[in-house]
């Protein structure tokens, strides 16, 4: 048995702040980032279709998470009151997981600042 690694990019621009951050600190008030999301599935092809998940499956469940978070405010998004790199990890994770069986890891990255973070969901 083979195990394969199928990985599916998407960008979004929103904008947060951290209400946690210290008085004065740059990320107390409202900025915005444009963001790129990884998602990583893992497994064994299917030995009949040769896949490990449908592509197109996966653009759907992408799409949605996409329409939730693009050009919106995240700090307004139930479960995104703290909008930090981990917790949209992982609240990205939990929006595509139900239909992403094979999903395994998400990560977020902010490209322009060269700094992101990775959360893994399921064993590999």
């Amino acid at each position: 048995m083979h195990t394969v690694e199928l990985y599916k990019e998407f960008r979004f621009d929103a904008a947060h702040f951290l209400p946690h951050a210290p008085d004065g600190h740059p990320n107390k008030r409202m900025h915005g980032h444009s963001f790129r999301v990884s998602v990583f599935m893992r497994g064994a092809p299917n030995a009949e279709t040769g896949l490990l998940q449908d592509l197109q499956e996966v653009n759907e469940a992408i799409a949605k998470v996409h329409d939730l978070l693009d050009h919106n405010t995240l700090n307004e998004i139930a479960g995104l009151e703290v909008p930090t790199l981990e917790n949209l990890s992982i609240f990205i994770f939990n929006a595509l997981a139900d239909a992403l069986p094979t999903l395994y890891k998400v990560g977020v990255h902010r490209d322009s600042l060269h700094e992101g973070c990775e959360y893994v969901g399921r064993a590999a």
